[in-house]
């Protein structure tokens, strides 16, 4: 039986407006997303993470909980968005506020 582990470096990381927390922890070779968070401790310092609810990433990328890390992955905890761009956009329509398109009229 080999008793040797494979360790690897993950970063875990969670913004807020005003400030960004990145967490170095190391890991087993094979520890999902989900793992590396609780063993992050993160949850303990932010009350409002669920992960439930709060959605997840590896380097920008949507990723689920279940996810196998490789060394040096970060994981992202997104908050929810304060306005859905959509919305704002449409918004600026009604407003009638000029909206910067590409293009123009070409003259014949």
């Amino acid at each position: 039986m080999n008793t040797d582990t494979q360790d690897i470096m993950v970063e875990v990381a969670y913004a807020l407006p005003s400030k960004q927390v990145i967490l170095p922890v190391k890991v087993a070779l094979g520890t999902t997303a989900e793992a590396a968070i609780q063993a992050s401790g993160i949850l303990t310092k932010f009350s409002e993470i669920d992960l439930a609810v709060n959605k997840i990433g590896i380097f920008g990328k949507l990723s689920q909980l279940d996810i196998k890390l490789r060394h040096l992955d970060r994981v992202e905890i997104y908050r929810p968005l304060i306005a859905d761009p959509k919305e704002v956009r449409r918004q600026r329509a009604a407003e009638g506020k000029i909206m910067k398109k590409g293009g123009g009229d070409i003259a014949e």
